[in-house]
């Protein structure tokens, strides 16, 4: 039986704004999107159920950290990334680009073979090539597959960004060769040319020609204003395809998160919700709580009252407090799935308002309090 193509279509709109549905063969995503990020083929502190209970239905891998542990090999062996970690829902991997640049204090880009880079573990030195990434995506069996890009550090070097940028263009020409007929599954362009707007639309209107079944805004949550950010969103907002998905990478705060869904965008990613909650800082619709502060130790009530997902109001603000300042693990999973499940429980609502028409409303009220 053939497997089901990956699909996108619009439901509704609010301006910008969008609702939409992706359709894999793993399952349907309802869009906007928040995908936990599973770098290392878990999601940090949570399981796969308790990751669906909060209404997650798609992850995010990591290609450059499967790559060097435990290697693509040992998992293809299994018969991919979902056996291997136990997921049937769809799973998107990142193409390495952005981790070459984040983590590798050692590395050097070569315009035909790629990123060469040392192991931020051993120093085993490795080549990704735009056709190594694609190859190892394939090869972990995602259902969405980025293209490999240069993600550059911020900077104001327009000509910088320029080479960097028509780099990445090349690179997504060999991903997308390399990436061939696989109608059930997606492969995405990234756009970059940092805060340039000129170089911005290039990028697009260039990934646009080459046709990729979605749209990445890349080279973006590398140090820039939420203002800047906003800024470039605004730039390519009206270029951007309407019939494909639209994936700001690495984005970011739940205010990050609605002014980018206003202007456009249908899915996000960040270690935020998972990383904040290993520490003790909780994501509510009240604002922000640092858990592990003293007041709490005589605060009864659950740490979010607003919460509909129930079997996470059991815990008191003062047991979570405890738990972290005796540095006990149970806190770390508790915060943790309390976050990602606020993050989902946003973009339910986020997808309501739009289909009411509120989502400007909506926006407004909750963008400088989350």
């Amino acid at each position: 039986m053939a497997l089901k193509r990956f699909a996108f279509k619009v439901l509704n709109t609010d301006n910008y704004s969008r609702c939409g549905l992706i359709e894999t063969h793993r399952g349907n995503i309802k869009t906007p999107a928040f995908m936990p990020v599973g770098t290392q083929a878990t999601v940090k502190a949570c399981t796969i159920d308790d990751i669906k209970k909060t209404g997650s239905e798609i992850i995010l891998g990591n290609t450059y950290h499967l790559m060097i542990r435990p290697g693509v090999d040992r998992i293809k062996r299994m018969g991919g990334l979902h056996e291997f970690m136990n997921c049937d829902l769809p799973i998107l991997t990142d193409s390495g680009g952005f981790q070459v640049m984040s983590l590798s204090k050692f590395n050097k880009i070569d315009r035909e073979k790629g990123a060469i880079f040392n192991s931020h573990v051993d120093g085993k030195k490795f080549y990704l090539s735009p056709e190594e990434s694609i190859k190892i995506q394939l090869g972990l069996n995602s259902d969405i597959v980025m293209i490999m890009d240069e993600c550059p550090k911020k900077t104001d070097d327009y000509k910088l960004i320029k080479k960097s940028m028509e780099l990445s263009l090349y690179w997504a020409k060999r991903s997308k060769k390399a990436f061939g007929e696989n109608p059930h599954k997606a492969l995405f362009g990234i756009v970059q040319g940092g805060l340039f707007k000129d170089l911005r639309i290039e990028s697009l209107k260039s990934l646009i020609q080459m046709d990729f079944d979605g749209y990445a805004i890349g080279g973006l949550a590398v140090g820039e204003s939420q203002k800047e950010m906003f800024e470039v969103l605004d730039d390519i907002k009206d270029e951007l395809p309407q019939n494909k998905p639209h994936y700001l990478m690495g984005v970011g705060t739940p205010s990050d998160i609605l002014g980018a869904v206003k202007r456009g965008i249908d899915m996000f990613d960040c270690v935020l919700p998972t990383r904040s909650g290993r520490t003790g800082l909780a994501f509510t619709w009240d604002g922000r709580i640092n858990i592990k502060n003293n007041k709490y130790q005589n605060d009864d009530s659950p740490l979010d009252k607003n919460c509909k997902n129930l079997s996470l109001n059991k815990y008191s603000k003062n047991y979570l407090n405890h738990l972290f300042n005796t540095s006990e693990i149970l806190g770390s999973m508790l915060l943790t799935l309390h976050n990602i499940n606020f993050y989902q429980e946003l973009m339910s609502e986020i997808r309501k308002n739009i289909k009411n028409g509120t989502f400007e409303k909506f926006h407004d009220k909750y963008i400088g309090r989350l």
